[in-house]
């Protein structure tokens, strides 16, 4: 007896790739990082040879693709390592220390390899793979045995990513994002690195049903990865000063589903401070009203019919709208894009109760002028984290919030990274790093009789 199932919608893995997917290609382990969006006419160049990105549809996150020179065109085609080989070189790592070979005796003349150009060009021609000619070149050298089992790695590794190029399929998010950008492109991140990036969400205190205001000047970086850690939550308020927005578009590489993307909404500086004066206008105005009515009761006796007023719960507001009146029509509206301006609906709410943190990446502009405007805008307790790629505009900015009493548990922070080569005998720090990830200044918003003014 068969059971009815309910009919679901076609719903997307997001560990498998699909049509129109954005990811992260990592050429020859972190050699050359590409972002591409993947589709049937797509394609990768690598040396002189362009690839079609085609077989990686439908592929899981994390496979490994390598360049196989076909007959008539080379492909890519998914390579799974062989887990002996690894076995068999972790072994060996372990017996690295009483080997006794050096490389003292090896001349490099360019005349230890007896496989010419014309050989290598002719086994290509009769469809031999990347390993083939990986595994005759070293058949050929006459050094490679007198060569220490280091230098043998290095050799078969440097010959593998010239005639076997291997491509791995990495799933875009904050992280991957970040460490692209920062080796590639640093500038356009404001050089903002993968650990400041994460103690930025957490002095933020970023979590579900949250209503985030950040001002991002790094690309959408940080809008983006706010809107990751909600997950279809609470609403991200994407800020900007004057009257065009901030470009945005790293935020298109997270594959955003069409939930978190009805999430973050534009809303400039000028339009929510607005708002805000006219909310203590109004406030102001209501308890003036109040006033001169207790006043003319006392005054003159008389039976007045009282009416229902809608007032707010948290913060004493007059909506002076009825419920009924508030309440949205349901319209078909088209596929949600990450960034669409704020509907009023949502700038009566961030005006009711405020936002739950406030989040500045903007390495361009002074902190203090920003923090004096955005910091109001917060509910009281809220925690705010500001980033900058230099110390003292951060300095002078918790100097001008100690002095205001704007924000209490003010701390100047400076993430520290270091990257570690782990290999068999071979552990130690990498060779190149960053030298400074940049500062955070974060602290909690305060409530003092100066920002009832």
């Amino acid at each position: 007896m068969s059971e009815n199932k309910p009919e679901s919608g076609p719903t997307v893995n997001p560990r498998v790739t699909w049509e129109g997917c954005s990811v992260l290609l990592d050429i020859n382990d972190g050699d050359r990082l590409v972002f591409a969006r993947l589709s049937a006419g797509s394609t990768l160049k690598i040396g002189n040879k362009t690839f079609s990105l085609q077989p990686l549809i439908g592929c899981p996150f994390g496979s490994l693709f390598q360049v196989e020179s076909g007959k008539e065109k080379p492909y890519l085609s998914r390579f799974i390592p062989p887990t002996e080989e690894n076995n068999v070189q972790d072994e060996g790592g372990c017996q690295l220390q009483e080997e006794s070979r050096d490389n003292r005796a090896i001349i490099d003349n360019n005349q230890a390899q007896s496989l010419t150009g014309d050989d290598i060009d002719a086994m290509r021609r009769e469809g031999a793979t990347g390993n083939e000619i990986v595994e005759a070149l070293i058949a050929n050298s006459a050094t490679f045995d007198k060569k220490t089992q280091f230098s043998q790695e290095k050799y078969r590794l440097k010959k593998q990513k010239k005639y076997a190029p291997r491509v791995l399929l990495r799933r875009p998010f904050s992280r991957s994002i970040c460490e692209a950008y920062f080796k590639k492109y640093p500038a356009r991140i404001g050089f903002l690195r993968v650990d400041a990036l994460s103690l930025l969400l957490s002095m933020a205190n970023v979590t579900a049903n949250s209503d985030v205001l950040v001002l991002d000047m790094v690309g959408g970086l940080v809008t983006g990865a706010v809107a990751e850690r909600l997950g279809g939550t609470g609403s991200v308020c994407n800020t900007y000063l004057g009257g065009t927005p901030y470009p945005m578009e790293i935020i298109r590489m997270f594959n955003f589903n069409n939930e978190i993307c009805k999430r973050v909404l534009r809303c400039s500086v000028n339009d929510l401070c607005a708002v805000q004066n006219e909310t203590s206008e109004q406030v102001s105005q209501h308890e003036d009203v109040c006033t001169m009515e207790s006043q003319s009761d006392e005054k003159i006796s008389l039976s007045v019919s009282t009416e229902e007023v809608h007032l707010s719960s948290k913060n004493g507001v007059s909506d002076l709208v009825p419920e009924n009146e508030l309440s949205t029509t349901g319209k078909t509206c088209k596929t949600p894009k990450a960034g669409e301006k704020a509907p009023k609906e949502a700038i009566q709410s961030w005006k009711e109760n405020g936002f739950s943190s406030l989040i500045i990446a903007a390495p361009e502009q002074d902190a203090w002028s920003l923090v004096k405007d955005l910091l109001p805008l917060l509910t009281y307790s809220a925690p705010f984290a500001i980033y900058h790629q230099y110390l003292q505009p951060l300095a002078t900015c918790m100097n001008n919030l100690q002095l205001e009493k704007m924000a209490i548990g003010l701390q100047l922070s400076e993430p520290w990274l270091r990257e570690y080569q782990v290999l068999p005998s071979r552990t130690h720090p990498c060779m190149q790093m960053s030298g400074s990830g940049g500062y955070i200044l974060s602290g909690t918003r305060a409530y003092s009789n100066t920002s009832q003014s």
